[in-house]
């Protein structure tokens, strides 16, 4: 193929973490090391591949290992009943990071009642908080579980295989939150650093948590953060995110999940893959379901005022017949 595209011991560490981002200032990217090369991502497309793992006829990919037990042990999670939203308000106005706002008008306004319509122009875009179907992005004419896309996606009729419907009874499942900031004491990271898997370990033997089969991996690198800093930036030319040494780390843990605040990191080094290649390779080739463009300040603060980084995670995507995704709004429970 070708290339394409658990808990703190204590609240003092929360607090004391918090201190030293407020102290410290952002964390500068290391650009010194060297990169994932196009052979290795090459070679991943066969050794890393879960096609035909759930059989060949599977659309849920690694969503199978989110049983029955699982959603009741993240239920078990739940100690306090207190929810928290990991969705970014829907902006009606064009704004540096969302050239595709929502389309949103009163259609009706009286005194005995009211309605409005909505439109997503752009369920995709940089603007909305979403969940992406495994229809979204192929490999060399090939979707999930090595579906021709030719034979199951057109204009006409949209994604008749791996569309977001298969999502429609919801996830539920156990969520964890790696909040890199955090651990490296800074309010967010800068544009173009890489989070390597040392990182993600790192946050791990800080906080007491580790993701594993059938968990939702939340990563964290303050894109909110940095925007109540600095103000509106465009996240295609400014941003932090894993770097693609992480793919067989994903592959290894068996995330049902991932979900993040951008994809991918920019400015990218010389000689880097393009920009959304874990992105794609983990919808595409892992079959891991994608929580795009959340909004995980709020959750931040939460897990640190509990001195607690894993919880009850519920998503509901939109019933949508044979679309590529879904507006969402997660709910993360404690």
């Amino acid at each position: 193929m070708t290339v394409l595209k658990r808990t703190f011991s204590t609240m003092l560490l929360a607090a004391v973490a918090c201190a030293a981002a407020v102290a410290s200032g952002a964390q500068q990217p290391d650009t010194s090391r060297p990169v994932v090369t196009a052979s290795q991502f090459e070679r991943w497309l066969t050794e890393l591949s879960n096609w035909g793992r759930w059989g060949p006829d599977d659309e849920l990919g690694a969503f199978n290992l989110v049983t029955p037990a699982r959603r009741a042990a993240a239920a078990a999670l739940v100690t306090e009943g207190f929810t928290v939203s990991l969705a970014s308000d829907a902006q009606t106005r064009e704004s540096l990071d969302n050239p595709c706002p929502i389309e949103w008008s009163m259609v009706r306004a009286s005194r005995s009642s009211a309605s409005d319509t909505v439109a997503y122009p752009c369920i995709h875009g940089p603007g909305t908080t979403h969940l992406d179907a495994f229809a979204h992005i192929f490999f060399d004419g090939k979707m999930w579980n090595g579906y021709d896309v030719a034979d199951v996606v057109t204009m006409e009729d949209g994604a008749t295989k791996n569309s977001i419907l298969n999502m429609k009874d919801g996830i539920v499942t156990r969520g964890v939150l790696y909040d890199i900031p955090r651990l490296k004491g800074v309010p967010y990271l800068e544009p173009g650093t890489r989070i390597y898997v040392e990182d993600l370990e790192a946050w791990e033997e800080m906080a007491g948590v580790r993701v594993g089969p059938g968990d939702a991996f939340l990563v964290r690198w303050g894109r909110w953060a940095r925007q109540d800093d600095i103000g509106p930036f465009d996240t295609g030319r400014e941003a932090a995110g894993l770097d693609n040494a992480v793919i067989p780390w994903l592959r290894e843990r068996d995330v049902a999940l991932a979900g993040w605040e951008t994809p991918g990191y920019m400015p990218q080094p010389d000689g880097d893959l393009p920009r959304l290649a874990l992105h794609n390779f983990a919808l595409t080739m892992l079959g891991i379901h994608l929580l795009d463009r959340a909004d995980f300040q709020a959750l931040s603060e939460a897990a640190a005022a509990r001195g607690r980084w894993e919880f009850m995670l519920t998503i509901a995507p939109l019933p949508i017949p044979n679309g590529t995704g879904s507006p969402v709004n997660p709910i993360a429970m404690f």
